[in-house]
């Protein structure tokens, strides 16, 4: 199944890990990309746009930089791990702010855009530990699962323009995950804990955003794509 020859899209949260991953991906395949993020990106590609915008705290409207979208992708996202009795309010809120509200807000002020384009491809990100119960979860876990609940609300609200999709990776070697992964002894505690024995990198996470935006899967929506290195579905 064909993918899109070229295609304009925006990456929001591409200053590192997953999201300048798929920025790059993207601009190696010939797309044109709009990189948004609360950092701001040096590098001057051809056919890629850096801006600086807080998609967290206000509507990101791209209005002004594209006149469509063949697709969007969410990547900024949270990793607070704590106890339920250590859980505080401000803390979940946040939370919640950033990994769903974020995304909300970044696809009501876009959604024109992407209904432009003949057929469009959104991209959401969940993690693991909504499908498969993990201790210490709880404030990402119910941020998450509302990311799930929106991937399906909105696949059925915007089809058949617009497709709508989610990737639930397991611990992935990123800046955000750095505390997690600091020295070798916990990189190979991690690595145990997946039947495949390795954690996840950027770029394996990136491929499969990558084929959901653009790369042939034009009779894919409403999914949640477990990209755990087993954890999620099978023991070892």
């Amino acid at each position: 199944m064909p993918g899109i020859e070229r295609g304009n899209f925006a990456v929001i949260g591409d200053s590192g890990g997953i999201g300048e991953a798929i920025r790059n991906q993207l601009i190696k395949e010939g797309h044109d990309v709009i990189g948004v993020s609360r950092k701001g990106v040096s590098e001057q590609i051809a056919g890629y746009q850096s801006l600086v915008f807080d998609a967290v705290a206000h509507q990101c409207d791209l209005s002004n930089f594209a006149e469509q979208l063949d697709g969007l992708v969410y990547c900024p996202g949270t990793i607070r791990l704590k106890p339920l009795k250590g859980v505080k309010r401000e803390q979940a809120f946040e939370d919640f702010e950033v990994n769903a509200w974020g995304a909300v807000q970044t696809l009501q002020a876009n959604a024109k855009l992407l209904q432009k384009a003949p057929t469009a491809s959104v991209v959401l990100f969940s993690t693991v530990a909504v499908q498969t119960g993990m201790p210490y979860h709880t404030s990402i876990a119910m941020a998450k699962g509302a990311v799930e609940g929106l991937t399906r609300t909105l696949a059925a609200e915007w089809s058949p323009s617009i497709r709508v999709n989610a990737i639930a990776p397991s611990l992935t070697d990123t800046p955000l995950a750095a505390s997690m992964l600091s020295t070798d002894a916990k990189i190979q505690a991690a690595a145990e804990r997946h039947p495949l024995k390795t954690v996840g990198n950027a770029n394996s996470i990136a491929s499969l955003a990558t084929w959901l935006l653009a790369g042939g899967s034009e009779f894919v929506t409403g999914q949640v794509y477990a990209a755990d290195g087993g954890m999620g579905s099978i023991r070892k």
